[in-house]
């Protein structure tokens, strides 16, 4: 139950507030920051950080951890660009409760919304093709280090076994149990990790962090979007947080500045807990070389080794269960006015084409990520977030109606985002041409 808010003071601080009915009493349950942030946060850390590696070795610690912290200025910036947008548009339809979808249509019409859609689609299917995948090949490798064999096993089976496994967790578990199942992998992907931050500090190379090679960056861009990328959660903060605005500005900074912290830490870790010899070895060459694959291998100490694998699954299940939660409430949107999906047809679709992409292409993970981060996430956090604030501003100045502006700069700073996105996007489709 929602309530407005008139204020007393000059000075609006939220838009309405969240009442629930206890009994025969309305209490008021106003959302925290702690929360908001806490929802940022997780959401932006997933599989994308095991890929950062490969991606920053050829350039280096210091060029990779500036792009790093370019790259979160974007998507900050871009973050707030939905936050403006989804206040603003809750001020005009009095309702607090606005998908990112619904809210792209509304603002840029059925056209904005089918390529969002279709970017959203193949955001999702991108991923889960490179998680089972990735999360395949982890497994079997887990399986043969147990059972004493090496490279005895073929790629498909831990594909299939990944997909089918967690999958039917998924399928026959009630949401509940998944629930808890999923903050257990949570909880394991979080000690892991502070694991391997405190036992990678002990492998460190220093020779390492002195290579530099900045014309190597751009390969890295996209796979850092993906890793950075929040973006579909930030309307729920808005109405978590009663449209105010302080409190959005303050959780969307400090829920994507923990795990930016996160990346560049575990990315000054792994990266010097390789030899320069491997650093310099793949600068300018055309394979992509995964330093994570070395240290599952016990190639820096065997415990760094484990850590690493243990961390590597639990963030790609994690992943995996967000992002079929995602297709799931995507399918259930677009069949409300038709006849809805029988469960086993919905986790079929939802399951079995990145099963069969990842079979076909097991070394699909980082291609993957790299065109999510290129087409999708470009669309569905740059170009798409600053149009909508460019056709809102411009409705809003010829009606003189109230607004309210999270992002300072004017068409300048919409066009800057727009023209990123752009050349990301063209720069990938010139590199597929050429293949």
């Amino acid at each position: 139950m929602k309530a407005v808010l008139k204020s007393q003071t000059p000075q609006v601080t939220r838009l309405f507030s969240n009442l629930e009915l206890y009994g025969s009493k309305l209490s008021h349950q106003p959302g925290s920051i702690l929360g908001s942030t806490a929802l940022i946060a997780g959401t932006t850390v997933g599989a994308g950080i095991l890929a950062l590696p490969a991606v920053t070795l050829p350039s280096g610690v210091v060029p990779s951890t500036v792009l790093l912290i370019a790259v979160w200025l974007y998507a900050l910036v871009s973050g707030l660009l939905i936050a403006e947008v989804t206040l603003n548009t809750m001020r005009l339809v009095g309702r607090p409760s606005l998908g990112l979808l619904t809210m792209i249509e509304r603002t840029l019409g059925t056209l904005g919304a089918r390529v969002a859609g279709g970017a959203y689609l193949f955001l999702h299917y991108a991923l889960l093709v490179a998680y089972v995948a990735q999360g395949g090949e982890i497994l079997v490798s887990a399986v043969e280090k147990v059972l004493g064999m090496q490279n005895i096993l073929p790629a498909w089976v831990g594909t299939t076994a990944f997909t089918l496994l967690f999958g039917g967790i998924m399928y026959l578990g009630r949401e509940r149990f998944v629930e808890k199942l999923n903050s257990a992998f949570v909880g394991i992907v979080l000690a892991s990790f502070l694991g391997l931050l405190f036992l990678g500090t002990t492998h460190l190379n220093t020779s390492s962090f002195s290579f530099q090679d900045w014309s190597a960056l751009p390969p890295a861009v996209s796979v850092m979007f993906v890793a950075l990328f929040y973006h579909n959660v930030v309307p729920t903060v808005v109405a978590q947080l009663e449209g105010d605005a302080r409190k959005i500005r303050q959780s969307i900074f400090i829920g994507s500045a923990i795990p930016l912290v996160m990346f560049l830490a575990w990315n000054a870790v792994i990266l010097g807990s390789v030899s320069p010899d491997m650093v310099h070895g793949t600068s300018g060459g055309e394979t992509v070389f995964d330093p994570l694959q070395i240290l599952r291998g016990g190639g820096a100490g065997e415990w760094l080794g484990v850590l690493v694998s243990i961390f590597s699954e639990f963030a790609i299940v994690t992943s995996f269960i967000g992002f079929v939660y995602g297709l799931l409430d995507f399918f259930k949107d677009i069949s409300a006015s038709n006849e809805p999906f029988k469960r086993l047809p919905l986790y079929s679709l939802i399951l079995f084409p990145p099963m069969s992409l990842g079979v076909l292409n097991p070394r699909v993970f980082l291609t993957a990520l790299d065109y999510a981060g290129t087409f999708s996430v470009s669309v569905l956090g740059g170009i798409i977030p600053a149009l909508m604030i460019w056709k809102q501003r411009r409705e809003q100045e010829q009606s003189n109606s109230i607004s309210q502006r999270l992002v300072p700069g004017g068409q300048v700073t919409l066009i800057v985002i727009i023209g990123v996105a752009l050349v990301l996007i063209g720069k990938q489709v010139v590199s597929m041409w050429k293949f």
